[in-house]
């Protein structure tokens, strides 16, 4: 397919800059696919749509505060650096995104912190905006960790024109959220709440975590019309054998299996075996999922509402089909649904 098929007019204001009071109170779309009917709901009636045995697989990854803000050298031009992965411990080196990045060249010293606490210097170019920085620190590594955390903010998406605040801190990450690392929130999970998942629980729905540590690679912008001849950035993944166990048992008795967000759908894809059925990884991928692609392990989905052109909208359609898909986002458009990050959900089954 062609990405020029996946653009639609999105008006500015149905772009969420803030979520919900309540993070199971957002609107929800149900989507089936086999009749196409569509319902508006509320997320917390997710629990009607589930029986015992189901199981939910959520990715469990937790957002860095990985939004610095600092100055350049002689010039005191404001800088902002999102962190992308840290590249070699040892010498505190880092991949990052860089804005202005006209103004940051090779051999620029960047300062960070009213006291200038942390001191980064350029030493490459990686591509338009992104930046190789080795981070002068004289402490040792834990150390440096918590002066990024004590310095850093959420890092929230391009399309949320506000500065973070402490309540991002909160909201743009899971309630589950354990594995450190992510710098882009798993966002379909935000709408999940304890009383949501306790309820969930006592019903014997089961859930299964993984972690797929988020990137901005989803953001990256696919820069050919021809779908096929994208290549997508890598993200860590790490899938356990108890997730597999939890996973593989409910595909055995029928049941459904609901992936949480595109990143999990891609974590479920990358471990799924020519035998039907998940194994245990540990490593990276850069798996591009687009419409015609046959999803193998997976029969339901909680997934957001995301923006033209993007991999997370083309991994949505994939799984929902895209007339049916296309045909709902106007919907969503029509009934003034949020999209983001702090959007509302859609429940595909």
């Amino acid at each position: 397919m062609k990405l020029s098929q996946f653009g639609f007019k999105l008006p500015k204001k149905l772009i969420a800059q803030h979520p919900t009071d309540f993070r199971d109170e957002s609107r929800m779309m149900v989507l089936h696919r086999k009749s196409g009917e569509i319902e508006h709901r509320q997320f917390k009636d997710l629990i009607e749509y589930f029986s015992e045995d189901d199981v939910i697989v959520l990715n469990n990854a937790k957002v860095f505060p990985a939004h610095l803000v600092g100055h350049k050298e002689k010039t005191n031009a404001r800088i902002e650096v999102f962190l992308m992965r840290e590249l070699k411990a040892e010498n505190y080196l880092w991949d990052v995104l860089v804005d202005p990045a006209r103004k940051i060249r090779i051999g620029n010293k960047l300062f960070f912190g009213d006291d200038e606490r942390l001191v980064a210097e350029v030493i490459d170019n990686t591509t338009s905006r992104g930046r190789t920085l080795r981070f002068l620190y004289d402490g040792d590594h834990d150390h440096f960790i918590q002066d990024l955390k004590d310095l850093g903010m959420t890092p929230l998406p391009d399309y949320i024109k506000r500065e973070p605040t402490p309540e991002d801190a909160e909201r743009y990450q899971t309630i589950y959220a354990e594995a450190e690392g992510a710098v882009v929130g798993p966002s379909a999970g935000f709408h999940f709440s304890r009383e949501l998942m306790k309820r969930l629980d006592l019903k014997d729905v089961h859930f299964a975590k993984l972690e797929l540590s988020t990137s901005r690679v989803m953001y990256d912008e696919i820069d050919v019309d021809d779908l096929a001849k994208y290549k997508m950035g890598s993200e860590q993944i790490s899938i356990t054998q108890e997730c597999c166990d939890v996973v593989n048992k409910a595909r055995v008795g029928g049941h459904k299996i609901c992936g949480v967000g595109t990143s999990t759908m891609k974590a479920l894809e990358t471990a799924l075996s020519t035998d039907g059925f998940i194994k245990p990884y540990g490593g990276w991928t850069g798996k591009f999922i687009y419409p015609e692609y046959t999803f193998g392990i997976a029969n339901s989905m909680v997934t957001g509402f995301h923006m033209p052109y993007s991999s997370t909208l083309l991994t949505a359609v994939a799984f929902g089909g895209y007339d049916m898909m296309m045909n709902a986002y106007k919907v969503a458009i029509k009934e003034e649904y949020r999209f983001g990050c702090y959007g509302d959900a859609m429940l595909i089954i």
